[in-house]
C-alpha cells in the first residue's frame, strides 16, 4: 500500500519490488520475507531455509549513496518507505541491518566472481555494502494476478495434473512447439511462465507474449493452457536457477516442471554413463522434474527428432538455435518454416518493423496471385504470401 506517511526512504527498481512480491506472495515459500544475518548464514551452509531446499541466502543490499546513509542510521522499528521511479511502492519496518560481503554474494548467485561476466557487472551496480530486514508491505498486484488467473483455470478443468513450463519464445520456434504438446499430452493443464525480464530487448515480452498466444489460440486446445508472465529477476540469473524454478512453479500451484536439457541452471554431466544434473543435490523438492531431451530437425528422418532417438549424426542435424534464429528476425528476413511456422514469423516480422515498404498494397498486387477483386493486405499478408513463394519448388 502507498504510505502517507513522512518516512525516510529507499531507492529500488521495479526488479527488486518484483523479488520482494515473490516472497510476500509465498512463490518462494518456505522463504516468506527478508532474511536477517543468522538466518543468511545458515542457508548459506546448509543450502535449506527451514528445513527446505533454497539455493542461496534471500537478502536485500540497496545500491547508492543515499541508501546506504539511511541503512547505517537506521533504528529497530524504524519505517522506511520503498520508492520506485519516484513512486512510494511499500513500507518496511526494519529489523536488523547487516554489512554484505560483495564477493561472497556474486559467488553464491553466479558461482564464481567473474567480474568479465555482464550479468555480475550488471548486478555489482546494484548491490549495496548493507542489507536490510524486516516486515514489509508492497502495492504490486502482478504476481497476485498471476496466482488468481492459474487458480482459476484449474477450478474451471478441476485440474489435477498441472505442469509447468519456463519459456523465453525468444523467438518461439518448431522445438518449443513439440516440447509443448508432450508435455500436454501427460497432464490436465499447462502453464507456460513467460519469462518478463526487465532488460530491453528487441523482441518485447508482449511481442512474444502475442507470438506464444498466437500459437495457443490457433493449434492447441487453448482451454488446457493458460500464458502467465513470470518475473524474471535478477536472482533467476544465478547458476543454481532450475532450483528457483521448480521452487516457484510448485507454489505456483503445478505438480510437475519441464525442463530442456540446455537449460542454464541444470548443468547436466554424466556419471558412469548416468546422465545427471545439480537437481539430483535436492532431491527433497517438492514436484517432479521432467529434463527433456534436445529436439532437431534431421534431414535423413525428414521430421523433428529427440537427439536420444534419431541414429543418424550431428552433421544430419538442423538446430534450433534461439539466439542465431533471432539474428536472423533482426535484419528482417524470413526464417525458413522448417524453424518457425510462417504466420509466426510473418506477425513477428509485421511487428517489428512496421512501415518497411512505402507501399505494401501495391507490391502485394503486382507480385502474388490475386482474385482479380480489390483487397486491402497488410505487411503480414506479405510476409505470408512471400514465404509460399519461397516454398515453391518447381523452379528450384
Amino acid at each position: 500500500m502507498e504510505s502517507i506517511r513522512k518516512n525516510r526512504q529507499l531507492f529500488i527498481d521495479k526488479e527488486f519490488l518484483a523479488t520482494l512480491s515473490l516472497a510476500k506472495e509465498g512463490i518462494l515459500s518456505p522463504v516468506d520475507k527478508l532474511m536477517n544475518k543468522a538466518e543468511a548464514a545458515e542457508v548459506e551452509a546448509t543450502g535449506h531455509y527451514k528445513g527446505k531446499p533454497f539455493p542461496f541466502p534471500f537478502i536485500i543490499a540497496p545500491s547508492g549513496e543515499k541508501n546506504k546513509e539511511v541503512l547505517t542510521t537506521a533504528y529497530i522499528g524504524e519505517p522506511l518507505d520503498f520508492v520506485v521511479n519516484g513512486k512510494i511502492k511499500g513500507t518496511i519496518v526494519v529489523d536488523e541491518v547487516f554489512e554484505v560481503d560483495k564477493r561472497k554474494r556474486i559467488e553464491q548467485i553466479f558461482g564464481a566472481y567473474d567480474t568479465s561476466n555482464p550479468d555480475t557487472q550488471l548486478f555489482l551496480k546494484r548491490l549495496g555494502d548493507i542489507a536490510v530486514c524486516g516486515e514489509y508491505e508492497l502495492n504490486f498486484d502482478d504476481i497476485k494476478n498471476v496466482k488468481a488467473k492459474i487458480d482459476h483455470a484449474k477450478a474451471e478443468l478441476n485440474a489435477k495434473h498441472i505442469s509447468g513450463l519456463m519459456m523465453n519464445a525468444k523467438p518461439f520456434h518448431r522445438a518449443h512447439e513439440r516440447v509443448i504438446r508432450i508435455t500436454l499430452e501427460k497432464c490436465d493443464l499447462l502453464v507456460i511462465f513467460l519469462l518478463k525480464p526487465y532488460k530491453q530487448d528487441i523482441l518485447s515480452y508482449e511481442l512474444r507474449l502475442k507470438a506464444l498466444q498466437y500459437f495457443v489460440d490457433n493449434y492447441l486446445p487453448k482451454n488446457r493452457v493458460v500464458i502467465v508472465p513470470f518475473e524474471n529477476t535478477y536472482l533467476f540469473t544465478s547458476y543454481k536457477n532450475a532450483i528457483l524454478d521448480s521452487i516457484c512453479v510448485h507454489n505456483f500451484g503445478c505438480n510437475k516442471l519441464v525442463l530442456g536439457q540446455h537449460h542454464s541452471g541444470i548443468g547436466m554431466y554424466y556419471d558412469q554413463n548416468e546422465m545427471k544434473s545439480i537437481l539430483d543435490q535436492y532431491e527433497d523438492l517438492d514436484i517432479d522434474i521432467e529434463i527433456i531431451t534436445e529436439f532437431v530437425y534431421c534431414n535423413e528422418c525428414k521430421t523433428l527428432v529427440s537427439t536420444n532417438t534419431c541414429p543418424h549424426g550431428s552433421h544430419h542435424h538442423i538446430k534450433y538455435h534461439a539466439a542465431s534464429l533471432l539474428e536472423i528476425l533482426k535484419v528482417g528476413m524470413l526464417p525458413p518454416a522448417i524453424f518457425m511456422r510462417k504466420d509466426i514469423s510473418a506477425l513477428l516480422l509485421s511487428e517489428l518493423f512496421k512501415n518497411r515498404f512505402e507501399n505494401i498494397g501495391k507490391i502485394y498486387d503486382a507480385i502474388f496471385p490475386n482474385s482479380g477483386l480489390l483487397e486491402a493486405h497488410d505487411e503480414k499478408d506479405f510476409y505470408l504470401e512471400l514465404m509460399r513463394l519461397h516454398q515453391t519448388t518447381s523452379l528450384t
